[in-house]
């Protein structure tokens, strides 16, 4: 039995070593196996044994201690939880023996949690449902989890769009406070908020828009005159009905965006707003943020105002009609509208081809790339997939928008006030293979400097149809870095523009609702709760994390009709190359599937600078653009990827599939 010097020896022994012993502090990151590392803050990794994995969740905050470990590995200790960012998450129900567990579909939790008696909720084995951490297991690393809903099973209707709202942890119910307040607006508010605007009511505008769209942002209006064209772009104006800071702003900003996803839109705003009020809907007066703005003859931009008005939309016309009457097409729909609606469609397309001149001239165009259209069935799965054809109606309406975006941009940047786009071209880490690219296949070209704005606008109008060894600009095409969002304005490289921002989705995207609240906060004085910069963040993390989600389910319905395509040979083209094998989109339906280099007999190595893979001996060349024929080989499932085995030529006797039928 010790005494008390003994004891009071060996508590300052502790004391000792405790303030002595060298801690790190990073956060937890997982593998696809039971160990992970910790990413500490001075910049190194530390291995984390299975043991001590098992303390933590991706993304917590820790400190640790290293030690030697098996075969004298340096490894992590865990000393200290300091922050846990995973809260929620969806798994699988799972009972065995006594024991009720979740079984995680999040990626780097490869355990399975359990669910104490009082917070299983009724769940079924093999639901899916979402979870919530109820007990971390820093302590013991046992961690508990308790279910918050049940969400179905696979196979039920809406079950991909459930999970994938729960996966991605995005608001799908309106709070209490937002339905009040939405609850609370009509016509009347409407009529209210016309007193003291223009009221353009008896103008011709039009809405040009898909049928089935219901929150139609703009309307558009063209009248010509002696050095070119007055184009009058309406936005609708929900920042005239909802108050700042006001719980319906507050949920927007939380959204950020509206996600359409396949069959069920997830919205920004109510549809008390988005598809009524605010909504740009025929024959009713709305209330909108007006660009009037001077096209000249040259398609350059002349002198712009903005006011606020009221508008009452002459027609809701679709894409299709309206390239109908470009192309001098008559059908009775054409004849049967107004002769002011058709004279002002006329010059809008006659402003149209100037804007997009001029951008070929002294921007750039981005080519159309071929998209598709998703029908769905009544289990909201894929039923069918067919071109979806961008037509002069469509460019139409792009480049009008485009024209309001940059007069925005201009405003902004003028008052040192604003919410811009900015692109900034090529991304850091990939200027030397860029350069390298150009020095190996276009030497004619290596001395433009890539890097700048005007030098990048330059390579991409001097790469387009370049006849090379390799598609140069399709190679350069994917060495972007990302579009951001800034407050000060600077170049939109992408788009060949010196500033650039967006103001005319304000039913559909925070940030040109925010644009609409600056505007107005400069022109009329009107209340604004300005961003900072953490905010800003928030903001942009959200959009991406918005459209992950979209792609996602769009992934996992697709995958899902992949497994319907026989084995039919198919032709595509290459659309990307990784070291491990490559992507082909089919010509028919712009599927998207993986050749793996396990399946293609030989080695070959990935070039980095053309991003070709190349046969180690034979020399055989996969890259960019290339057209290959493939058959469709099984699903990885877990992945939601679609995956091909490629075919040198169609089987005798047989042609490949270039329709794919439900």
């Amino acid at each position: 039995m010790l005494n008390a010097d003994a004891l009071s020896q060996l508590r300052q022994l502790k004391t000792n070593i405790e303030e002595n012993k060298v801690v790190f502090p990073g956060t937890v990151k997982a593998t696809n196996g039971r160990f992970g590392f910790v990413a500490l803050d001075e910049g190194r990794d530390v291995f984390l044994p299975p043991e001590e994995m098992q303390k933590v969740l991706p993304g917590d905050r820790v400190k640790i201690t290293e030690e030697e470990g098996d075969k004298g590995k340096t490894q992590g200790m865990i000393d200290e939880l300091l922050d846990t960012s995973l809260d929620t998450f969806v798994g699988r129900y799972l009972v065995k023996g006594k024991g009720h567990f979740v079984v995680p579909e999040t990626p780097g939790i490869n355990r399975w949690i359990f669910i104490p008696p009082k917070e299983r909720q009724g769940a079924e084995p093999d639901d899916y449902i979402y979870c919530q951490i109820h007990k971390h297991p820093i302590k013991d690393g046992k961690g508990q989890a308790k279910i918050l809903k049940v969400l179905g099973k696979a196979g039920d209707t809406g079950i991909e769009r459930a999970l994938t709202v729960a996966t991605f942890h995005l608001p799908d119910t309106w709070p209490d406070a937002v339905q009040k307040q939405a609850g609370a607006l009509d016509e009347s508010t409407v009529e209210a908020k016309s007193e003291g605007r223009d009221d353009r009511t008896d103008q011709p505008y039009v809405t040009i828009d898909s049928p089935g769209t219901q929150d139609m942002d703009d309307a558009l209006l063209a009248v010509p005159n002696a050095t070119g064209w007055k184009l009058s772009i309406a936005i609708a104006d929900p920042t005239a009905v909802i108050e700042p800071g006001s719980p319906a702003e507050q949920e927007a900003f939380r959204r950020a965006t509206a996600i359409y996803f396949p069959g069920e839109p997830l919205p920004m705003l109510p549809d008390t707003l988005s598809t009524r009020l605010c909504s740009l809907m025929p024959d009713v007066k709305r209330l909108a943020l007006v660009c009037d703005l001077q096209v000249n003859n040259d398609g350059s931009l002349g002198d712009y105002q903005f006011h606020q008005a009221v508008i009452r939309s002459h027609g809701k016309l679709s894409y299709e009609l309206v390239s109908n009457l470009i192309e001098g097409r008559e059908d009775d729909e054409i004849k049967a509208l107004p002769d002011t609606v058709s004279n002002s469609l006329d010059q809008l397309h006659q402003i149209a081809t100037a804007l997009r001149k001029w951008r070929h001239e002294h921007a750039l165009v981005n080519g159309d790339r071929p998209e598709f259209r998703l029908r769905l069935d009544e289990n909201r799965r894929i039923r069918l997939i067919e071109p979806s054809v961008q037509n002069e109606a469509h460019r139409l309406v792009e480049e009008c928008m485009i024209a309001a975006n940059r007069c925005a941009a201009e405003f902004l940047g003028q008052r040192d006030k604003g919410l811009f786009i900015q692109h900034p071209g090529l991304r850091d880490d990939r200027s030397d293979n860029v350069r390298a690219l150009l020095e190996g296949y276009a030497p004619d070209l290596a001395g433009i400097d890539a890097t700048s704005a005007a030098g990048f606008r330059d390579l991409m109008k001097q790469t387009e149809g370049l006849a090379a060894e390799v598609p140069v600009k399709a190679i350069i095409s994917r060495q972007l870095a990302r579009a951001e969002l800034s407050f000060t304005p600077a170049p939109h490289q992408g788009m060949g523009l010196a500033a650039y921002t967006t103001f005319t989705s304000p039913l559909r995207k925070f940030s040109d609702f925010h644009v609409h609240r600056l505007i107005k906060s400069i022109l009329w004085q009107e209340s604004l709760n300005e961003l900072n910069d953490e905010q800003l963040t928030e903001l942009q993390q959200t959009q991406i994390r918005a459209r992950q989600a979209a792609n996602s389910l769009e992934n996992w319905l697709k995958s899902d009709f992949a497994k319907t395509l026989g084995e039919n040979a198919m032709t595509g083209v290459i659309s990307r190359t990784t070291p491990a094998g490559f992507f082909v989109r089919l010509d028919a339906n712009g599927l998207e599937g993986f050749v793996s280099c396990k399946t293609l007999e030989g080695k070959f190595s990935f070039d980095p600078v053309t991003l070709r893979l190349v046969h180690n001996k034979n020399g055989r060349t996969f890259q960019l653009e290339q057209p290959v024929t493939v058959t469709f080989s099984g699903v990885d499932d877990e992945r939601k990827q679609i995956q091909f085995n490629l075919v040198d030529a169609p089987a005798e006797g047989r042609e490949p599939a270039n329709t794919i039928d439900a």
